[in-house]
């Protein structure tokens, strides 16, 4: 058990390690969509920002957006056990409680802990 949450935590670490824009505290949004397999104009939608936004990585408006998409890949990265498993959940699996609409448009209109109260009752069981 602790062996696999060392291995999940260095996982995660990593993935998120990948998305710091060089040389700032920031996510960078350009290294993010790439993550995603998005054009830079689909991340402006699915962070809900302005395509412009994202010419300002610093925006704490989209560093908050981009910070609950990491945040809810990486629970699901405790389901799959994979980040790019994690992410093809995100952007496709629809949920069936929520009107069949993916976690990427979930969380892209603002409903971040509905899809972690969500991934919680998969981890504990619950059917999707």
């Amino acid at each position: 058990m602790v062996h696999a949450q060392l291995a999940h935590t260095a996982m995660v670490s990593g993935f998120v390690d990948s998305l710091q824009e060089p040389r700032t505290p920031y996510i960078s949004p350009k290294r993010l969509s790439k993550a995603l397999g998005v054009n830079v104009a689909n991340l402006a939608e699915l962070t809900g920002v302005h395509r412009n936004t994202l010419r300002n990585p610093s925006s704490e408006r989209l560093q908050g957006r981009m910070r609950e998409m990491v945040k809810v890949i990486s629970a699901a990265t405790e389901l799959t056990g994979d980040i790019d498993k994690a992410i093809y959940w995100y952007r496709n699996e629809p949920i069936a409680d929520y009107g069949h609409r993916t976690a990427a448009e979930l969380v892209a209109d603002g409903q971040v802990e509905a899809v972690l109260a969500f991934i919680r009752d998969l981890e504990n069981g619950a059917r999707g």
